[in-house]
């Protein structure tokens, strides 16, 4: 199993915007990519240009499957100038 931490620091103005985009690409994740166990945003309680995607997938192939599927592709390119700063990914495996 893989994990991705995923942190995405959002400009102030892009946030509300950042989050209708990123209902989609949940719903579609969950709905259509084989292998995900899990695919959530979550949003910093102190501040909430942080919006952070936890992940979890059944193996490599099915996370590099996902990152090349038109939902992924679509809100990358969307939200490509949204960034206040690079985005910070964590690809974890799981010990216990």
């Amino acid at each position: 199993m893989i994990q991705i931490i995923a942190n995405n620091y959002i400009k102030a103005d892009k946030v509300e915007e950042f989050l209708k985009l990123a209902v989609g690409l949940v719903e579609e994740t969950r709905a259509k990519d084989a292998g995900c166990i899990r695919y959530e945003l979550v949003q910093d309680m102190k501040n909430p240009q942080i919006l952070t995607m936890l992940e979890e997938w059944e193996d490599q192939e099915s996370l590099k499957s996902h990152m090349s599927s038109p939902h992924f592709i679509k809100i990358t390119t969307a939200t490509a100038d949204f960034a206040e700063e690079a985005a910070e990914v964590h690809v974890c495996k799981k010990i216990i």
